[in-house]
């Protein structure tokens, strides 16, 4: 074979390769453009989250700048999409004071909710002898003395958004939910055993995505 004949069939092979390479591109680019198009469509919006109770089986603030809780928070969930699934792939729910959290965070089991969906949730939450800044537990004490004591229950966690077999990568989720606690004898919980009581919510929460 002479030389001519050789450098031939090498150019024929490049162009052989160049067009496999440049078809490969442009079917991903179609599959991305369809994709990115559904998801337009589509528009995923985000679940609504909702307190229905709050159950205080412990509240203990004696020990200067020391918090001892024990909550059980019943919280809702529903996905408003028609055509949108979503994985909760991780969900830390705990309840802060002032911007402070005072719980260690609890794990709810992760799941996956379908299209208008709805799913409850009743965690608790818990700490012992959590440390409170000083100027917070100024004013704990103060809103303990008045009976008025509002906390939030957040959620922090990891959601994915199903769209027939396409899975989305991880999204950020933030929930926070806004608690009015009635203390003493102006308490208006429902007492649901010994010294526990019950408060019913039914507060909606702020989500972001």
């Amino acid at each position: 074979m002479s030389v001519k004949e050789c450098e031939h069939h090498k150019g024929k092979k490049r162009k052989i390769f160049r067009r496999i390479f440049w078809g490969i591109i442009v079917f991903l680019f179609i599959v991305l453009v369809t994709i990115l198009i559904i998801w337009a469509v589509l528009r995923p919006t985000k679940p609504t989250f909702i307190l229905q109770d709050v159950t205080v089986y412990a509240f203990n603030a004696t020990v200067p700048n020391f918090l001892t809780t024990n909550f059980q928070v019943t919280l809702s969930s529903r996905n408003p999409n028609d055509h949108i699934g979503v994985y909760y792939d991780r969900l830390d729910t705990y309840v802060t004071y002032r911007s402070q959290q005072v719980t260690y965070r609890t794990a709810i089991p992760p799941s996956y909710q379908g299209h208008k969906e709805f799913d409850v949730w009743s965690p608790f939450v818990y700490g012992t002898n959590v440390p409170v800044a000083p100027f917070n537990f100024v004013g704990l004490t103060q809103d303990q003395s008045t009976g008025n004591l509002i906390v939030t229950v957040k959620i922090d966690g990891r959601v994915r958004w199903k769209v027939g077999a396409f899975i989305s990568g991880r999204y950020h989720l933030y929930v926070r939910c806004p608690a009015f606690i009635s203390l003493g004898p102006r308490s208006n919980g429902i007492v649901v055993g010994e010294n526990a009581v019950k408060y019913q919510l039914i507060q909606r929460c702020s989500v972001s995505v």
